[in-house]
């Protein structure tokens, strides 16, 4: 049993740092989407949405943002966790087929964790 839980126990003391290293590694991913999202509470919307407390909004709700038709009929019921997030990353027309955010997504699986946690993290 010991040998197992010392293991264990080193894994656990690398997730607290490892949180660290993924906002900032999420920061660097981020500068893909920056062309067209701010994250900067305040900020005006871009070409999509300013994505300041975009981790538990529901989709489609920013004031003053133009959403597609897709966003509007199949978005109505999303809310944007870090599930769903993964899966809007990943591919968003996958999500919602036919939004207007042309972008291909994030293959890597790390870098989207990344990505999120960054996107979790209240900016000044």
């Amino acid at each position: 049993m010991l040998k197992l839980t010392v293991p264990l126990l080193a894994l656990a003391a690398l997730s607290v740092p490892a949180q660290a290293q993924d906002a900032a590694a999420g920061k660097r991913a981020f500068l893909k989407c920056a062309a067209c999202h701010s994250i900067k509470p305040g900020d005006p919307n871009k070409i999509g949405p300013n994505l300041s407390g975009v981790v538990g909004r529901k989709a489609g709700s920013v004031t003053g943002f133009r959403y597609s038709a897709a966003m509007k009929a199949k978005g109505a019921g999303i809310t944007w966790d870090a599930a769903t997030l993964d899966k809007w990353l990943t591919r968003p027309s996958a999500v919602i087929p036919g939004t207007s955010m042309a972008f291909g997504g994030i293959p890597n699986p790390t870098e989207r964790v990344a990505l999120i946690a960054y996107l979790k993290k209240p900016l000044p």
